[in-house]
């Protein structure tokens, strides 16, 4: 019988239910959250980054749903250093290099005002001279520390990251450490989108 989690992984744990790191003994895993057997992580959060995680034993829907070429969106809400101007959002909806590779166009706007979110543990460092700003950047593509990288190219380093969405999936109704299972309904949502999404509905969807 398939089964399919949404677990809002908190700052500092590691998207993955073994460590077999130097550090394992000092390090959480999702096994300190989930005993459910047989499920695994469609994609990954990196250690330093928060927010939504599907965790599923359907092969199939893991592939549609891992593979780049399919497009599905991944949103995240970034907070930065500094307040990005028009150029640099611009920049960072158009695509920018990272390790010699430009990314996909994305969907990028400053968020006003801050979202809600639960407060991080351990909190970010605030440099009292330097304003910080929040954007939300939907991307379909997972490439290594990505969108770290895109908002350091324009000048504006992250300082926390939460992915809040994974297509129609959200974190909505979930604090960090929780999970639930996936309803049928929503199910159908991700499955519906899924069959429907294409490289060219994305580009239209960033053209407007």
């Amino acid at each position: 019988m398939y089964q399919y989690l949404l677990f809002y992984k908190p700052y500092n744990v590691l998207s993955q239910f073994t460590d077999a790191g130097e550090l394992a003994t000092q390090r959480q895993t999702l096994k300190d959250y989930i005993s459910v057997p047989g499920v695994y992580p469609v994609g990954r959060l990196d250690r330093d980054s928060e927010g939504l995680l599907l965790l599923t034993n359907d092969g199939r829907l893991q592939h549609r749903l891992s593979d780049p070429r399919f497009f599905h969106p991944r949103t995240y809400w970034v907070q930065v250093e500094g307040i990005p101007d028009g150029a640099a959002l611009a920049q960072l909806a158009q695509g920018v290099e990272i390790q010699g590779t430009p990314t996909r166009p994305a969907q990028v706007r400053l968020l006003s005002p801050e979202p809600t979110l639960a407060e991080r543990d351990p909190p970010i460092r605030y440099r009292q001279q330097i304003p910080t700003a929040w954007l939300e950047m939907i991307l379909t593509e997972g490439r290594n520390r990505q969108v770290r990288r895109m908002t350091a190219a324009v000048g504006f380093p992250t300082l926390r990251l939460v992915r809040v969405a994974i297509a129609t999936l959200s974190i909505s109704g979930l604090l960090p450490g929780q999970w639930r299972s996936l309803g049928v309904e929503e199910l159908q949502q991700l499955r519906h989108q899924l069959a429907h999404r294409s490289p060219e509905r994305w580009a239209r969807e960033c053209r407007d």
